[in-house]
């Protein structure tokens, strides 16, 4: 998806949902100033039940915002319509997602939803404490999040058993 985005601004609305694991609404709310570059976090404002929470940023990310920044310019929000400093509408986020996944031709439904669930699969997939996902995907309780280590462990059935090989386990 991120590869067939026709713009910066699509492409890095996809990078940060999908590497940081916003929500779309989170994703629009998020103003230039919530952008740590030096901690390589996002600090997210008001999250799902009004609550703030840092999550990681990809350095791959960062170069783009900066680039992003001196082509768009916008003034307070990362991601800002055609009028300056009012936020971009979730139903835009979402055609944009939609649009990219029917361009590479995904036929079950997708949405930026989506990159939140694939962010945290593969943070669990990639040895990350499921306690660390928990935070940066701001779930209250652990059994939320609990949910992707069915996803996970459904992949791991293909993994071949290390020992059958040896013959004198």
């Amino acid at each position: 998806m991120i590869k067939k985005a026709n713009n910066l601004k699509h492409k890095l609305m996809v990078q940060i949902m999908y590497s940081s694991g916003l929500r779309v609404s989170e994703l629009i709310s998020l103003k230039i100033d919530d952008i740590d570059y030096d901690r390589k976090t996002i600090f997210v404002r008001s999250g799902k039940g009004g609550k703030d929470r840092i999550t990681v940023l990809s350095g791959i990310v960062i170069k783009n915002v900066d680039q992003y920044l001196a082509e768009y310019r916008p003034l307070t929000y990362l991601f800002e319509s055609f009028t300056p400093e009012r936020k971009l509408t979730t139903r835009s986020v979402q055609k944009v997602v939609v649009d990219l996944a029917v361009r590479i031709g995904i036929k079950r439904s997708v949405g930026p939803h989506t990159l939140r669930h694939s962010f945290a699969t593969h943070m669990l997939e990639n040895g990350v404490n499921l306690r660390y996902i928990q935070s940066m995907l701001g779930h209250k309780r652990l059994e939320t999040t609990q949910i992707y280590t069915r996803v996970a462990t459904d992949r791991f059935a293909g993994i071949n058993d290390l020992l059958k090989y040896e013959k004198n386990y």
